[in-house]
């Protein structure tokens, strides 16, 4: 798992450059950032629990279908008690990484902690993708609604959900 830091160089170093001004301007933003990442961060630790529950509740209220019995393994994904337990661990985990990629400043560790397998995963489980999308938006809009008082820290809690659901979207789960 990599920072903001060990990105830019490890990225400079393969290339056998020095630090250009791009580079020097992601560490510094990086820097000057630390103190309102590690608060947004502190924040989400404190209140996990509550935002967790809010998130799997929007989500059922928002797709109610996933809590019915049937056939379909895509419809009733969370029916059962052991498949909504799995559901708000999942939630649970996006929530985790995403804060974890919010103290690092970058995005690395969703790629290998979260993304990385997640295809071949959700597959073998008839896991559908549109309600882990949806998952993530409402959690990104929990987050920025109870923590965010500015547009720089909209944009710091908005990157690690973003990048999952580009990500999520684009890979056909």
């Amino acid at each position: 798992m990599q920072d903001a830091i060990s990105s830019v160089i490890n990225q400079y170093d393969l290339s056998g450059k020095y630090l250009d001004s791009k580079a020097i301007n992601e560490l510094s933003t990086y820097f000057n950032t630390g103190i309102q990442r590690l608060k947004i961060a502190g924040l989400i630790n404190k209140e996990a629990g509550v935002i967790v529950k809010e998130a799997a509740d929007r989500l059922f209220v928002d797709q109610p279908e996933l809590l019915r019995p049937c056939g379909n393994a895509f419809i009733g994904n969370a029916y059962t008690t052991r498949r909504y337990a799995a559901c708000v661990r999942d939630i649970e985990y996006y929530l985790r990484y995403s804060s974890y990629s919010i103290v690092a400043g970058t995005t690395d560790v969703l790629d290998e902690r979260v993304l990385d397998g997640l295809k071949e995963t959700y597959n073998s489980l008839s896991v559908p993708i549109g309600p882990t999308v949806t998952l993530i938006r409402i959690l990104e809009d929990i987050i920025i609604d109870k923590f965010s008082t500015n547009s720089e820290e909209i944009a710091i809690i908005s990157k690690p959900f973003r990048h999952l659901i580009v990500n999520l979207s684009e890979k056909n789960i």
